[in-house]
């Protein structure tokens, strides 16, 4: 027989976010790109730099958002999520026109990473060190006598 766990109402141990949860921050992230792409923003800093919000996580009550933003074709997406801050109660009242929330979240920003993390996993893979290790590995296994080659 299974044990009980006791755990917090709305607590969702660490499984991960609830689908209520995903819909929500993937109805914020398409409102808020919407938002930014109308260009109606009027901090120099943001109004002619291409922007990308990747992802939108929302908390278990939905009053809070954490945007990833990152800037198309790189650059310094540390000051992005700092010019995006200072406009977040701009962006905020845009957003209460473009979605419906009981109540609507508060916004904060961070920078996406994932793409910086991805494109060095890439360097390294395509790196001459791991190429050289991956062909020695493939002559090994065809020396290998003793291996039953399906014949």
């Amino acid at each position: 027989m299974r044990k009980k766990t006791h755990s917090k109402p709305g607590h969702r141990d660490a499984r991960g976010p609830s689908q209520r949860q995903l819909r929500a921050g993937e109805l914020v992230r398409r409102a808020l790109a919407e938002i930014v792409a109308r260009g109606d923003i009027q901090d120099p800093e943001l109004s002619s730099r291409p922007i990308t919000i990747s992802e939108v996580r929302m908390s278990p009550d939905l009053r809070h958002a954490v945007c990833f933003v990152a800037p198309l074709g790189g650059g310094d997406a540390v000051a992005l999520a700092d010019a995006l801050t200072r406009v977040r109660g701009y962006l905020r009242g845009q957003l209460s026109h473009e979605v419906t929330f009981k109540f609507m979240p508060d916004l904060s920003f961070e920078a996406d990473v994932s793409f910086d993390r991805a494109e060095a996993v890439d360097r390294l893979l395509h790196s001459p060190k791991v190429a050289r290790d991956l062909d020695a590995d493939d002559h090994d296994e065809d020396d290998n006598p003793n291996e039953d080659n399906g014949n």
